[in-house]
């Protein structure tokens, strides 16, 4: 049994861990970290874990933390996770960070996040279906929500060299702002809207093209997000623009399929489904569904992607790293369908 630690607890990512882990066969939560609310009920800010929780927050070291758990997730805002991580891994611990610290090389973090990094560590970047060296890492860089579903929608295809340029239309629930209300996510300003937001300038979008380009350099890469009123879910459509060489292959459905099978053929969150995939079908699960159609007689392939973005794009990712970096079934835990209706 792994004993688990969430290093910042109170938010929503927390919350999603203490849910998923509650019926995880081989991990039991023993510490659960928030310096505001030390000594308080954890149930008193996620009531959805009642009568499956007796913990309270608590504000230990990083040491202590360490002594006590296998593995750590860190749910700690950007910025904070450097401060506790070096010293988890140097007391012998294993590290996932849901922050964005560790998931891109230092260089490209301070210029998006425009601060210095104070503890750069090597990480493994935590995309199961495209990292397999995630199995033997001690540091994982949990992947953003949006680069979740928009990586997984393409990869296959940068792979083949199949691609010039893509463009990402993203469209997320209002959780994924986290659960500080914000002027985009009071209900006034968001019921019956949809918000496109950072048009051109997402800091998300340095993850995508960090996996892209690990396949071909050449890729360019657009991204605008936007919010829509509902709470969970990442409905992510890129329009891929195929090289000259490549028009036919995306014009012909069984060969992009067959990329797809090939490449995600030990993936097994990964879900080819016929016509428009629905974030119903995903929600509260950590599966990804993907689709693809061809504008006819174009270099034009437009590829949808559903997730949800608490589970497949936060904490169901991490724990299915978590059950990889602890030598487990990557489905240990996670193997569950999505809420529908």
């Amino acid at each position: 049994m792994l004993d688990v630690g969430i290093v910042g607890g109170s938010g929503y990512t927390g919350g999603e861990l203490l849910r998923l882990l509650a019926a995880h066969p081989e991990a039991k939560v023993v510490c659960i970290t928030s310096r505001k609310l030390s000594g308080k009920p954890v149930t008193s800010v996620h009531p959805h874990v009642r009568s499956i929780y007796n913990l309270t927050f608590e504000a230990p070291t990083a040491k202590e933390i360490a002594e006590r758990c296998d593995i750590v997730f860190t749910a700690v805002p950007h910025g904070t996770a450097m401060d506790w991580v070096p010293e988890l891994l140097d007391a012998g611990t294993k590290v996932i960070d849901l922050s964005s610290d560790y998931r891109l090389p230092v260089d490209v973090f301070e210029k998006t996040y425009g601060m210095k990094h104070r503890a750069p560590r090597d990480a493994v970047f935590g995309m199961t279906e495209l990292h397999s060296e995630v199995s033997s890492a001690k540091l994982v860089g949990n992947p953003g929500c949006y680069p979740t579903g928009a990586s997984l929608a393409v990869a296959p295809l940068a792979k083949a060299g199949l691609v010039e340029r893509v463009v990402y239309d993203s469209k997320s629930g209002i959780s994924g702002a986290g659960i500080e209300p914000t002027e985009t996510s009071h209900y006034p300003n968001m019921a019956e809207n949809i918000i496109p937001y950072k048009l051109t300038m997402h800091r998300h979008v340095p993850e995508i093209r960090q996996e892209l380009n690990r396949f071909d350099k050449s890729i360019k890469v657009s991204f605008t997000p936007h919010v829509f009123p509902g709470i969970r879910g990442i409905m992510t459509t890129a329009h891929v623009l195929a090289k000259d060489s490549a028009v036919d292959t995306i014009q012909d459905k069984e060969a992009t399929a067959a990329i797809y099978r090939e490449f995600y053929k030990n993936s097994p969150f990964i879900r080819m489904v016929p016509g428009v995939p629905k974030l119903g079908a995903v929600r509260g699960s950590n599966f990804c569904d993907i689709s693809f159609e061809a504008e006819k007689g174009t270099d034009h392939l437009v590829v949808l992607s559903a997730i949800d973005n608490l589970v497949k794009g936060a904490s169901g990712q991490a724990i299915q790293n978590m059950n990889l970096m602890a030598g487990l079934p990557e489905t240990t835990g996670l193997w569950f369908a999505g809420l529908a209706p």
